[in-house]
């Protein structure tokens, strides 16, 4: 009954089972790999800012470039304040503001971004502060430079003068004339009366839309193993229906149902036309016996 899976029709079928299932198992464990590793990294991310706080800042140079293990860590530089930038379209306990941005100039030359604190309502070059003048040393938690589009960041582009849509060295270089770190300082407290900006995250390493993406693309390719093992087994279950129907001869011939029936037809109409033809010859005999005997 079974001998059809040895056809090249369902050789094909079986290779390709063979070979689904456990690349749809490997893409899943991949996937759920990957929300595991997110997951992970907000946990050491959470852990590692707590720890952070009770550090002794280091020098800026001892924590560059920025990476998971240096972001949020205390760092202490010294300089002077140059110009001065808004970051608008920033969020603090839901509602909107902006950051007021300074660029502290170091001994080297290069400056340093130092978000010296959040304002609420639209950027307005009157509400900011200006910062202090003169060589001043600040402390303060490190970030790592932003991408349009992550982590809350516009992506929008033409901003007005004296905004910035993103704090990053390629951003900022296009705005002032000097060199500047691929980094940004949030200060612990605010500056002349500004809410301090909390540290965040780098990105990847929260439960962002990202990482619930990868759970969703886990369950699919389970989901996907599944429906191929159905899809076997209603195709299996349907060949061997039929081999069965042929077996007990249910399934027709072709032309042989409609030609028994034509025949079936015209067979009793033939007999019929016969019957009723020896009816009248004995009716005719009877006749003319009875014509005889008058």
């Amino acid at each position: 009954m079974y001998r059809f899976l040895l056809t090249p029709r369902w050789w094909g079928i079986n290779v390709f089972v063979v070979l689904a299932i456990p690349f749809c198992i490997f893409m899943g464990s991949w996937q759920l790999g990957r929300f595991e590793d997110r997951v992970q990294d907000h946990e050491t991310a959470s852990t590692q800012h707590e720890s952070a706080r009770r550090e002794a800042a280091r020098p800026l140079t001892e924590l560059l470039p920025v990476d998971k293990a240096t972001v949020g860590r205390q760092t202490t530089v010294t300089g002077r304040y140059d110009d001065q930038l808004l970051v608008p379209e920033r969020k603090l306990d839901d509602r909107e503001g902006f950051y007021v941005l300074s660029l502290l100039r170091t001994d080297g030359g290069k400056a340093l971004p130092v978000v010296r604190g959040w304002l609420p309502g639209a950027p307005d070059p009157a509400k900011a502060p200006a910062p202090p003048t003169g060589e001043v040393t600040v402390t303060g938690a490190l970030q790592a430079a932003e991408s349009p589009g992550g982590n809350g960041v516009s992506s929008r582009s033409g901003w007005p003068a004296g905004q910035a849509g993103a704090i990053s060295a390629a951003t900022l270089l296009n705005l002032v004339p000097y060199d500047v770190y691929d980094a940004w300082v949030t200060l612990n407290e605010g500056d002349s009366g500004m809410r301090a900006v909390p540290v965040s995250a780098p990105q990847n390493t929260g439960l962002d839309l990202k990482a619930f993406q990868n759970l969703g693309y886990t369950a699919e390719w389970f989901a996907f193993v599944g429906f191929v093992i159905f899809m076997w087994f209603r195709l299996l279950r349907r060949e061997v229906e039929l081999v069965r129907d042929a077996e007990l001869g249910l399934v027709a011939q072709d032309g042989e149902d409609g030609a028994s029936g034509e025949t079936g037809e015209s067979g009793d109409n033939a007999d019929g036309e016969k019957t009723n033809g020896a009816e009248a010859d004995g009716a005719g005999a009877d006749g003319a016996k009875a014509g005889l005997v008058s």
